[in-house]
């Protein structure tokens, strides 16, 4: 167990802890908001141990994992991605949003666990996407963002690494920095460790060294439908073909993979950051899910709304309702998370309690049983008040 970070070193922390972004926008605040750097390498000096990266797609999944990183006194990374909340957004919760609702349940909830805002899947796939990014980037900062994952990974290999050395530049030294290689879902295979190495090569010839690479180790997103799942010993043969850059894992589509497999990669290879979106939606509506994160689906192929968990019986009816009316179904329930928002932040105390409970209970038990992440919250921190700067620099 590690010790105890006094209220003292606490305060002292946050008067150097958070990044200039974070501070102009929040300089009143005690939410540690800090670097994605900040907690690659505080799991990485743990060992053995990666963090959740849940994405806030409602407002209860943020609460919960907060409340859940609190407890189990865990660093944590709250991310959204392009798709969910970029210019044509699904959810409520958006690039330019995220750090400010983070920002005020932190301090709304008294947590004082480094929580990082990372910007999942910043989607390349073309020049029209690299015009855009010049411009919309550095917005994301100015918005609070303390992480970005640049995804070129749709395209060939050599764009997908002159996709990076154009991008990479408009991320600030300080922030955390993720690549990909493989598209996840893509249809020309799994990943290889030739061209992750082609790409994070390509990249430290010019002076780049990003935080995290994800990789197509054979995960999905959204609902699981094959039981192959993530490969772990491709992964930690990637990874320790990268050991000399000291890159870290960034692990998608974790929904989906059971808790014996994830232990493995969090034991096996040097993942530190393992995405949540589908699970944790599907959780916070009270829909019934597996060991995997998986909804369960009844007789007719519909989700299976537990009675005395989630949203009322009545909203639950609702949203099905109009899920049907729109033709969704399966993984695209995920497009109903907007238009609900404020209808589900116009319920009752206990319901909306209920709905950021259940996620708690579910990212508590990842965190401590499965992730090995409990107390390396007090790693990030003593690693802060050891180097006296928000910036911890590229790993050695």
């Amino acid at each position: 167990m590690a010790r105890t970070i006094s209220e003292t070193a606490f305060e002292h922390a946050l008067t150097f802890g958070r990044p200039p972004n974070i501070e102009r926008l929040f300089p009143n605040s005690k939410a540690m908001i800090v670097s994605g750097k900040v907690i690659d390498q505080a799991l990485r000096s743990k060992g053995n141990a990666m963090t959740i990266a849940a994405n806030g797609r409602n407002v209860f999944v943020i609460q919960g994992v907060l409340k859940a990183a609190q407890r189990a006194n865990a660093c944590v990374i709250l991310e959204i991605a392009k798709s969910e909340g970029g210019v044509n957004a699904y959810c409520d919760t958006s690039f330019w949003n995220l750090a400010w609702k983070v920002n005020y349940l932190c301090n709304s909830m008294k947590i004082t666990v480094p929580v990082a805002i990372h910007a999942d899947h910043y989607a390349i796939k073309g020049d029209a996407d690299i015009a855009r990014a010049r411009i919309e980037i550095p917005s994301l900062f100015d918005a609070g963002v303390t992480s970005i994952a640049i995804d070129a990974s749709h395209l060939p290999e050599q764009d997908n690494l002159a996709a990076n050395l154009q991008l990479a530049p408009l991320i600030p030294l300080w922030a955390g920095y993720e690549t990909e290689v493989g598209e996840i879902k893509g249809s020309a295979g799994l990943s290889t460790p030739e061209e992750a190495l082609y790409l994070i090569k390509g990249l430290a010839e010019h002076d780049l060294h990003p935080d995290w690479i994800a990789l197509n180790n054979g995960t999905t997103h959204g609902i699981e439908k094959e039981s192959q799942g993530i490969q772990v010993e491709l992964t930690a043969k990637i990874h320790e073909m990268l050991a000399p850059y000291k890159i870290s894992g960034a692990q998608h589509g974790t929904s989906g993979n059971n808790s014996e497999r994830l232990k493995k990669i969090a034991a096996t290879t040097m993942t530190t950051k393992a995405n949540v979106a589908t699970a944790l939606q599907m959780i916070s509506w009270g829909v019934k899910v597996n060991d995997y994160g998986n909804a369960q689906l009844d007789a007719g192929g519909g989700f299976i709304k537990e009675e005395d968990k989630g949203v009322p019986a009545d909203v639950w009816a609702e949203m099905v309702a109009y899920a049907d009316a729109h033709g969704f179904s399966g993984g695209n329930y995920k497009k109903i998370n907007r238009p609900f928002e404020n209808r589900l932040l116009g319920l009752s105390r206990n319901a909306r309690e209920r709905m950021a409970q259940g996620v708690e209970a579910f990212v508590y038990d990842l965190l401590t049983r499965v992730f090995n992440a409990e107390d390396s919250a007090n790693i990030a921190m003593e690693s802060l008040l050891e180097l006296g700067s928000f910036d911890p620099g590229v790993k050695k």
